[in-house]
């Protein structure tokens, strides 16, 4: 409903009369690609990495072992401070290799709010596994990097 919205507010932005309208000159606001944050920017994880660049990003990977991709991902929040969803990625407990994970519902939070690349977008993502106790804290103690990569 959302991207609805966003589409119609677009669209009624645009449906001006002929000509040139005042709208069309306007600094204050910002520019339509500037409406919605990105994820970070596109290729900062290279030519495998998924999701970066994207606004609302249905699968996020980093490009290497499943621990690092999070696929289904449905966002209850986005354009804020910070935006949050749910998705599902590869939980390892402790003492298992990654071969052993399993499939499991995570939290993600995409947050720092910031430019990459000039664009407007969320610098730093993190997800984590809350029915197993952990925090955004723990992926690593390191969050990953959205504008840069590894």
């Amino acid at each position: 409903m959302t991207v609805l919205l966003v589409l119609g507010l677009s669209a009624a932005a645009c449906a001006g009369g002929g000509g040139v309208s005042s709208s069309a000159t306007n600094t204050t606001g910002p520019a339509p690609s500037e409406t919605a944050p990105a994820l970070g920017v596109a290729g900062a994880f290279g030519p495998n990495g998924i999701g970066f660049g994207k606004v609302r990003p249905t699968e996020i990977s980093l490009g290497g072992d499943p621990t690092g991709v999070l696929t289904g991902i449905s966002w209850q929040r986005w354009g804020g401070s910070r935006a949050t969803g749910t998705g599902t990625s590869t939980y390892v407990a402790s003492g298992q290799t990654v071969a052993e994970g399993s499939p499991q519902t995570a939290t993600v939070v995409a947050y720092d709010l910031g430019r990459c690349d000039g664009r407007r977008a969320y610098q730093q993502v993190t997800w984590y596994f809350p029915q197993h106790g952990q925090t955004p804290a723990d992926n690593g103690g390191t969050p990953i990097n959205a504008c840069t990569g590894p």
